[in-house]
């Protein structure tokens, strides 16, 4: 399956932001970099219309948790805008914001 249509699916980009920040904020853990980093390449290829990273890609470095959340994502934007609304909405409420531990650990927050 291609992913070069998903940039042409939000209603405005406005709700591609929101998506795109709970894909950061919420499925981008900086613990897994592998996987991170697939879903980062992802992330920003909801702004292209080429390929950044493939479905096979995907489905081997991301975990199944989150690799199900982005199957609904694509599954949301090629349905409605409705259906993304409710994929922001259920992926907040599975998923809780994740710490950046590098920014901790500049801190001295380390734990």
């Amino acid at each position: 399956m291609t992913l070069t249509d998903l940039s042409n699916g939000f209603r405005d980009d406005e709700q591609r932001r929101c998506v795109q920040r709970v894909i950061h904020d919420r499925l981008t853990d900086d613990r897994d970099p592998q996987e991170c980093r697939f879903l980062m390449r992802f992330w920003w290829q909801l702004f292209m219309s080429y390929q950044e990273v493939s479905m096979d890609e995907l489905s081997r470095n991301v975990g199944t948790p989150k690799l199900d959340m982005i199957e609904a994502l694509i599954t949301a934007i090629r349905s409605s805008h409705a259906d993304i609304d409710a994929w922001i909405t259920t992926t907040q409420q599975v998923f809780p914001v994740l710490q950046d531990r590098g920014f901790s650990a500049a801190q001295g927050n380390e734990s």
